[in-house]
């Protein structure tokens, strides 16, 4: 096995004179399950499938799109591994200055918003050919959504993009079943039956039992509206008990969402997995180093999907849903001995996770066939009674890993759902993650302190992350070593005032350091968190959010959290200033920043008189020469 084509000399040396499916995609290739284009091209090709590749083609270019020519069935198109808009812009609105995606970590390579561009490329030089969205930026935006960098509130992309199809989610199912309706000759208008799709219709009387969300202009007009439908959707995210959604547009589309795909089992994650992959960049890009993205994951394996931790800023649910779904150990440590056998592993595996690391089985036996509850979640406010807390499969797993040969070291750096440890009352893996998983620092999410923001956050109260560090502190002490915690924590998530971010500014006050990663609330489609900054409504509840919109409170919350920094301090007296809580400046234990001296131009404006010490020294020294000249 090799690379799949990616030019027509590449199709000619397979034998293949037309491909199935042309999929065009905006990172780089890389042929590793990590990326989702290279999992759907092996997963179509495992099923009879030819399938080509266009990395990053020129969106301004017409001819970009015809390298390997007109596919047999479809075009396949994603904008890659990130949201196109999140991989080029910081929060701020300021362009990153690389692409860990692209050869080279190259900027530019890709459009904004590059799946609704790639789409309208293709329409424009194929008139009559299936086009099929897929991947994060398709998934997340199905709907009616907030774009934040437009801020505006945009259709769903389907519409926009011209496109036929959306596979949402994890596609690996539906794509295949869109692929062999389309080579049984199935017109593509006429696959609305396929779970973990969305398409269009301009009748909705075909649409079997379907749930009627808000239409596009009452969203539009009404922002309670929307937060309505928000809640509708994220009630039906799961296989089990989602229902078909149908949205409505003024000009008499509605797109229908059909119930999510049904998990993968045990074995179909194995197969998936164990397809024949290069598992590293396609040579071409050999000459500009690489690509970066690909030095976080050679030496990485994921052994779970899903998350039921319900964080309110993740767009898991959205996207892989909160069913876990787990790979058995046979294939884990298949793919872990191919790792070994790679001339540049040096006996670290650097993560043995997914979404979130310590999750290896579905939250409770009711969700295998009832599907996950519509009306609470699994770990929040607190850990439901029904809750299997259970790390043994996971811990004998790392134990294995750590057994082979060839393997000095394995890392656990993916997240650590901390009350779901704590809610293990056996705590042998707790010990044995301190003591063989941890490289000098273990790094946790609590995001913020403040229980008022936590609540909107969708995370545990601050009692349950200070018990956690109490009892990691005291397991690293019995173990005889020095390890630390880094917590991960965001400034200007709805519901923080400045109140509340003095408060997260001296927690970090009593930790004794200035945390170097803080993340400014970034609102991404499809999150509730997005939904509360958009509409400063909790969809979850209806109750009115605060949501920090103003730049310059935005940049004085993130301040707050590294007040230490010199360069943040007029920001940080600002905002204390206009918190109420000038007491933290001072010269006090406790105080975050320390009075500056005015200059004589300051204390001029200010009415006080200008005698600070420079102007006390300059009096001195004139008087002092006055003297002189006088003895003379």
């Amino acid at each position: 096995m090799g690379f799949l084509p990616i030019s027509k000399e590449d199709m000619a040396a397979q034998g293949i004179e037309q491909l199935d499916f042309v999929y065009v995609v905006g990172d780089a290739y890389v042929d590793h399950p990590s990326f989702g284009h290279a999992v759907i091209s092996r997963v179509l090709e495992a099923h009879g499938y030819r399938v080509g590749i266009i990395s990053q083609p020129d969106w301004r270019d017409e001819q970009s799109i015809t390298v390997l020519g007109k596919p047999r069935l479809a075009f396949l198109v994603t904008s890659g591994n990130m949201d196109s808009m999140v991989n080029h812009y910081y929060v701020s609105g300021r362009h990153r200055q690389s692409d860990a995606y692209t050869p080279g970590g190259e900027t530019g390579r890709r459009p904004d918003h590059a799946a609704v561009v790639y789409s309208n490329l293709i329409r424009r030089v194929y008139k009559d050919i299936p086009v099929i969205l897929g991947g994060i930026e398709a998934s997340l935006r199905r709907m009616a959504h907030y774009d934040y960098w437009s801020d505006s509130f945009k259709r769903s992309i389907l519409l926009d993009s011209q496109a036929d199809l959306i596979s949402y989610g994890m596609g690996e199912r539906s794509v295949v079943e869109i692929a062999d309706a389309l080579a049984s000759g199935i017109a593509v208008r006429d696959i609305t039956f396929v779970a973990g799709t969305v398409y269009q219709t301009r009748h909705p009387e075909s649409v079997y039992d379907g749930e009627i969300l808000p239409s596009y202009e009452e969203m539009q007009t009404d922002k309670k509206r929307y937060a309505e439908s928000f809640r509708i959707q994220y009630d039906n995210t799961d296989p089990c008990t989602g229902r078909t959604l149908v949205e409505a547009y003024p000009d008499g589309t509605y797109v229908v969402q059909n119930p999510p795909s049904a998990p993968l089992t045990t074995q179909e994650m194995d197969d998936i997995y164990e397809l024949p992959y290069m598992r590293t960049y396609h040579p071409s890009y050999k000459d500009k180093g690489g690509v970066p993205a690909i030095a976080e994951i050679q030496f990485s394996l994921v052994s779970n999907r899903g998350c039921f931790g319900g964080c309110s800023f993740c767009a898991l649910t959205f996207h892989q849903g909160r069913v876990v779904q787990v790979r058995s150990h046979e294939s884990i440590l298949r793919e872990a001995g191919l790792m070994i056998q790679d001339s540049g592993f040096k006996g670290y595996i650097h993560d043995v996770g997914g979404p979130t690391a310590n999750f290896r089985h579905p939250s409770c036996e009711k969700q295998l066939t009832k599907g996950v509850c519509k009306d609470r979640q699994c770990l929040f406010p607190k850990p439901c009674p029904n809750l299997t807390v259970d790390h043994s499969d996971y811990l004998s797993l790392l134990r294995k890993l750590r057994a082979l040969p060839g393997v000095k070291k394995v890392f656990v750096r993916s997240g650590i759902r901390f009350d779901y440890l704590l809610a293990d009352r056996d705590d042998t893996f707790f010990r044995e993650l301190v003591e063989h998983h941890v490289s000098g620092q273990l790094k946790v999410a609590p995001e913020h302190i403040s229980d008022a923001v936590l609540d909107r956050l969708g995370k545990p109260k601050r009692e349950v992350y200070d018990r956690f560090v109490r009892r990691y502190e005291k397991i690293n002490g019995q173990l005889g070593k020095k390890q630390f915690l880094v917590p991960y924590l965001m400034s200007s998530h709805p519901g923080s005032t400045l109140k509340e971010a003095i408060e997260l500014a001296e927690y970090v006050r009593d930790l004794g350091y200035m945390p170097e990663q803080v993340q400014d609330f970034y609102p991404t489609p499809s999150t509730v968190s997005t939904v509360m900054y958009y509409t400063g409504i909790d969809p979850r509840d209806g109750s009115p959010v605060y949501v920090c919109r103003n730049p310059h409170e935005k940049a004085m919350q993130r301040a707050l959290i590294q007040y230490r920094d010199p360069k943040n301090y007029e920001l940080v007296k600002e905002a204390l200033l206009k918190g109420g809580r000038a007491d933290l400046i001072g010269f006090g234990e406790k105080c975050l920043i320390r009075p500056r001296r005015l200059s004589g131009k300051e204390r001029e404006k200010a009415g006080k008189p200008a005698n600070d010490r420079r102007q006390k020294n300059m009096k001195k020294k004139t008087k002092t020469i006055r003297n002189v000249h006088k003895k003379k």
